[in-house]
């Protein structure tokens, strides 16, 4: 999209957290060596639609005047309606409360639209690589918050964004100590831990595949996010990228036709070649549609719905 873009809600992200709350002892789940999440083999069930294309359509700081207001926990059964897809993938920022009241009432709307949570992806403000180990440890509780939400609305994972810190460049051994404290406490809850290539400094694919190997847990996995890094790299660098991502795929995918940046270069992804090195890792899990540039998006995200599911098909 021009002049906008994920990153840059990252300090509103962090206000959605207000609220928190404890999971009843009761609900944990217990600790197993390895996710077994039974992702469904139909390729128009493996397809969700991510909230975030549609911030300006859903109740909130987003939304734009004049538009249609969709609530949150309505979302599911809205994109049921609209593009016959039954699973969503829920933006932190758009949660107006992360309480236990409202995350029940958002469970039972999800699943009253006979639908289900695919990934929240989730964008906090605290670098969990930085140098000062205060900002690291909001950072750790942060995701861990993150982690009940998941628990609350039955999502099986969730994608933790990792943002840039002002006191220090990428930094794997620390991000990596991190990280494995936030899968830890992942895996007692039966949650997956995603990690997208989305900032071109904080995320960079081959930086990230690098501290999901050093992290080595089941628990953490990659989000391949079609566009973001063509966005920012030539050809080669970008499906070389998404091919080292897909090595690491678990449960989520960004699905994008193109983006445009902010200085408003447009670019296209190629959409069979990635589909391509989709299959060639034999990933199961969900495509998110995440339709990313200027336009309706509506329009834009019905038509990557029903390409996705002709290279599922395939």
């Amino acid at each position: 999209m021009i002049g906008t873009t994920r990153r840059r809600f990252l300090a509103h992200g962090a206000g959605a957290a207000a609220g928190m709350w404890l999971v009843p002892a009761s609900s944990r789940a217990t600790t197993t060596s390895q996710p077994s999440v039974k992702f469904p083999s139909a390729p128009r069930e493996r397809v969700a639609v991510a909230s975030y294309p549609f911030r300006e359509f859903i109740a909130g700081e987003w939304h734009k005047p004049g538009n249609p207001a969709v609530e949150l926990k309505d979302f599911a059964a809205h994109v049921g309606e609209k593009f016959n897809v039954h699973r969503i993938e829920s933006w932190s920022a758009h949660f107006p409360s992360t309480d236990a009241k409202y995350l029940a009432e958002f469970r039972a709307a999800v699943e009253k639209a006979d639908a289900g949570v695919a990934n929240i992806a989730v964008d906090g403000e605290y670098s969990p690589y930085a140098a000062d180990r205060a900002e690291r440890e909001k950072a750790i509780a942060f995701g861990k918050h993150w982690i009940d939400v998941a628990v609350g609305i039955g999502s099986p994972s969730v994608r933790t964004n990792i943002p840039g810190a002002k006191d220090t460049k990428p930094d794997a051994e620390r991000l990596t100590e991190s990280l494995r404290q936030v899968v830890d406490y992942a895996s007692s809850k039966n949650v997956v831990v995603h990690l997208e290539n989305d900032n071109p400094v904080s995320e960079d694919p081959f930086f990230l595949a690098k501290v999901i190997e050093k992290v080595n847990s089941p628990w953490l996995h990659a989000l391949p996010d079609f566009g973001n890094t063509l966005n920012a790299h030539d050809a080669d660098y970008a499906y070389r990228a998404i091919d080292a991502m897909f090595a690491h795929a678990y449960g989520i995918c960004h699905v994008k036709g193109g983006e445009v940046n902010q200085q408003g270069k447009a670019t296209r992804v190629d959409l069979a070649r990635t589909f391509g090195i989709l299959k060639k890792h034999g990933y199961k899990g969900y495509c998110s549609i995440e339709y990313d540039a200027p336009g309706d998006p509506y329009k834009a995200t019905a038509e990557l719905v029903e390409k996705t599911v002709g290279f599922l098909s395939t």
